[in-house]
């Protein structure tokens, strides 16, 4: 059986110095996929004994960016999806096994007043794409923030954040068609009704005190390896960022 865990860790300093090495060790994962590492090449040089990592950087300093921690050595590795509008961001990491893909995602925030929600739609459908055309070759497993709760389920206020980054219509529209071409949204497959589990939790309001998060983490795995997901599990006692870390097992 393997172990794949995803975190947004919204600084991988900030979260090294609130028990992230605990985590790891305790957590023992085969790969784990990280995002919003903020950081700039040579910035952070600790790595864990027995696994192999790779980054991938934003250009802009402090902002986005992704890695991967894997106990095995992958065929290959690929930094973006490989379009030259997308890849300036550091947001996706693709390594390449014999019999599947993995891949860690950091999708961008539509923002304030939506003003990169017309973006945010061309990468959908670009990275939507992206997976079709690997998932030709060999299954897919995703994991991510990709920023957006999909059903009214996955959010605490539904009706008061309906036209809010993360819980457009059209956020929303783009997740429900990769759903529709040939991939799964895991933890939903082995939970349809759990209600109340989230991933994320705004820092104001004491959103997390109270309960009151989105689920946006996601490990998303292509139809062809169905059989072989055993359990989607969100650890929402693991503090340390204002996301928490998420689990595929896999057989």
């Amino acid at each position: 059986m393997s172990k794949f865990v995803s975190w947004n860790v919204n600084g991988l300093r900030a979260v090294v110095g609130k028990g992230f090495w605990d985590f790891f060790d305790s957590i023992d994962a085969d790969i784990i996929g990280l995002q919003e590492i903020k950081l700039s090449e040579g910035q952070f040089d600790e790595t864990r004994e027995g696994y192999h990592v790779y980054w991938n950087y934003a250009e802009k300093k402090g902002y986005s960016g992704t890695a991967i921690f894997t106990k095995k050595e992958p065929i290959s590795v690929s930094y973006g999806i490989g379009i030259e509008e997308h890849d300036h961001e550091g947001r996706v990491i693709t390594l390449e096994f014999e019999d599947f893909y993995f891949i860690t995602c950091y999708t961008p925030n539509s923002q304030n007043e939506l003003k990169r929600l017309d973006y945010r739609m061309t990468w959908e459908d670009d990275f939507r794409a992206y997976l079709k055309k690997l998932n030709e070759k060999k299954g897919v497993i995703l994991c991510g923030d990709l920023n957006v709760a999909h059903e009214e389920i996955d959010i605490k206020n539904p009706k008061t954040n309906r036209r809010n980054a993360g819980f457009t219509d059209e956020e929303r529209q783009k997740m429900t068609q990769l759903l529709s071409e040939g991939f799964i949204d895991s933890f939903r497959y082995f939970y349809p009704d759990q209600a109340d589990i989230y991933s994320w939790w705004s820092y104001r309001f004491k959103a997390r005190e109270k309960n009151a998060g989105w689920r946006i983490d996601y490990f998303i795995v292509s139809e062809d390896l169905k059989d072989r997901m055993k359990d989607a599990k969100i650890h929402t006692d693991v503090f340390g960022s204002d996301h928490c870390p998420i689990e595929l097992d896999f057989e």
